[in-house]
């Protein structure tokens, strides 16, 4: 997974010591006196109570973008998760112009989905219903509380006296011990790491993205219109109900009552699931070691159809009638040995095969509309393919779009919405030879 968004219960309390011990004499002989010094960081856990999270909920003036995370677009508005923090509520009738409306606070938010008047989100260990008809003045209907209580914070669960951890306090420790250490320097509650060792060197960017929080210092008559959501997304609605994903777990909400959400059913997937996408009766599931179809033809309990395995890596699915496009990257977080594009046959869904493969540079989030398909490179941009010509992808290359780190898109009717490092572009692709540039709402600008 990306850094925005992983709730892994793997706590990796790594304990290494650096011994520099010398010998007490050493022009005489030596003695068993042996001095170790360690070096290393210690990340310690800060709670906030549920109370107080609880009531922070609120919505202020437009806030500066300080982080990119999943984005949902509905009808003429945008909301872009500040990950941890809250949701930027955006007017994007001109996409060329688009003007920041409000921001809604809502700590411990990093997913979300729309429907028709209703923003569902969740904060920490809760599912939030909330009244956005008007963005000016929001109002929370219902929250469902301690439905995902797998909410982790580096293998730090929800705690019932101290709360939630919230966020992180570090200090460099320096320890010299007499005679020899052997065993480990791990103390309960903390998370320790030493840099300039090869199994550390990527400790502290494992630790965010595996924390989830910041560290100190740095039934009706008509269908309701859904809105879309990006292929990273962990929330998926299909007209009454809401799925949601956490590492290992599908959970299903009830939304015939749109403004109190209800959790009727969980079940157990597999270990490291992180994204999904519906598809018409189908729900796919992408894992890091596999893509997992359900079905929804009865809405409140999916069934397995299939399970399509492949090599352990991040990976996002999206999918139409006949084929589902996985990619697989190679990256710390992933844990990937191979950056690809996998083309899955899923005709007849209880029986999904590959049918062809693609060499991509470091491919992340994609999106499709009709024919057109978008691949987020990474720092190598966006790829555009006419998926046409599913056995032949390659030599179908249309565009590129450059010059940014590519991590997810929203695509739909023409408009291209990308998910950068540094802001959210906004393209047209009326014509896909030449894709216009339309906006960027760069982080820290709005």
């Amino acid at each position: 997974m990306n850094t925005l968004s992983s709730r892994s219960p793997i706590l990796r309390l790594l304990s290494l010591i650096v011994p520099v011990g010398l010998c007490a004499v050493l022009l005489s002989h030596c003695t068993d006196k042996v001095t170790s010094t360690v070096r290393f960081h210690r990340m310690t856990p800060v709670y906030t109570t549920t109370d107080v999270i609880r009531n922070a909920v609120t919505v202020l003036p437009p806030q500066p973008v300080t982080g990119t995370g999943k984005i949902f677009s509905h009808d003429d508005f945008l909301f872009l998760n500040q990950p941890g923090d809250g949701v930027h509520v955006i007017d994007n009738t001109d996409p060329a112009n688009p003007r920041p409306i409000s921001f809604i606070n809502i700590p411990g938010n990093y997913d979300l989905a729309v429907q028709g008047d209703i923003m569902y989100a969740d904060s920490y260990i809760d599912l939030l219903a909330i009244d956005i008809s008007n963005h000016q003045s929001i109002e929370v209907l219902h929250r469902e509380e301690n439905v995902f209580p797998r909410f982790n914070s580096f293998g730090f669960y929800p705690d019932d006296e101290r709360g939630v951890v919230t966020q992180w306090n570090e200090v460099d420790v320096t320890e010299t011990f007499e005679g020899e250490i052997s065993g480990s320097l791990w103390q309960p509650g903390v998370y320790q790491y030493i840099d300039h060792l090869d199994i550390t060197r990527h400790a502290w960017q494992d630790f965010v993205n595996q924390s989830n929080v910041p560290v100190q210092e740095f039934n009706r008559s008509e269908p309701t219109i859904v809105g879309r959501g990006g292929s990273m997304s962990r929330f998926s609605i299909t007209e009454e109900h809401l799925y949601t994903i956490d590492d290992e777990n599908l959970q299903v909400f009830d939304l015939s009552a749109p403004n109190t959400p209800t959790s009727v059913n969980e079940m157990s997937v597999t270990f490291m699931i992180e994204t999904i996408y519906s598809q018409k009766e189908r729900l796919f599931i992408g894992a890091q070691n596999g893509m997992f179809i359900y079905s929804t033809v009865v809405p409140e309990s999916p069934t397995m159809l299939a399970s399509y395995w492949h090599a352990t890596s991040c990976d996002p699915v999206i999918a139409n009638d006949t084929l589902a496009y996985v990619t697989l990257r190679t990256g710390d977080a992933c844990e990937g040995d191979q950056n690809v594009l996998e083309l899955v046959d899923i005709k007849q869904a209880s029986n999904p095969f590959e049918v062809a493969r693609y060499q991509m540079d470091h491919p992340h989030g994609l999106g499709l509309d009709g024919s057109t398909l978008f691949v987020c490179e990474g720092a190598s941009g966006v790829k555009v393919f006419n998926a046409n010509f599913p056995f032949q992808l390659e030599d179908n290359l249309i565009s590129t779009i450059d010059d940014m780190f590519a991590y997810d898109v929203i695509a739909e009717n023409n408009r291209l919405i990308v998910i950068g490092e540094d802001g959210v572009y906004q393209y047209d692709y009326t014509d896909p030879q030449n894709i216009r540039f339309l906006s960027k709402m760069t982080r820290m600008a709005l």
